[in-house]
């Protein structure tokens, strides 16, 4: 379990590093005027997307599940810090589907936000962790 539970991390912090760096690149990106940066930003972006922010997030899902089985529905159950855990999660998931169509948004030059938007945006992941990681350490309920 110990072995599962490191790859775990290990991919969570991979992802979430993603999650931070790419709403900064769309920060960068939509201040961006010139042709060769906007399509260096879009490489940056498909290659942050599809090479490391999905796999690490797959990876996380599966060492997550992997996890979890080491648990009984009974334990899961009385585990209600867990189903907290699982909501963020669930819409740390949705965050990553939306970053995905703004990659695709930028891919297609048919971006509508400013970088103050995107600075905005950047923040999201940052309170998901630190509310994971109290409900992970701390099991408030």
């Amino acid at each position: 379990m110990l072995w599962v539970k490191a790859f775990h991390i290990i991919f969570v912090i991979t992802w979430f590093s993603a999650l931070f760096y790419l709403p900064r690149l769309f920060v960068y990106h939509a201040s961006t005027n010139d042709a060769a940066g906007n399509e260096r930003f879009k490489v940056m972006e498909r290659k942050l997307y599809r090479g490391i922010m999905t796999p690490s997030a797959i990876l996380t899902l599966i060492f997550g599940v992997w996890l979890l089985s080491y648990y009984s529905l009974e334990q899961i159950a009385s585990m209600p810090w867990l189903h907290a855990k699982l909501t963020l999660v669930l819409l740390l998931f949705a965050y990553h589907g939306v970053c995905g169509g703004m990659v695709r948004k930028f891919a297609n030059d048919a971006n509508q936000h400013s970088h103050v938007f995107y600075r905005w945006f950047n923040e999201v992941p940052v309170l998901m962790l630190i509310g994971i990681v109290i409900l992970v350490v701390v099991k408030p309920f």
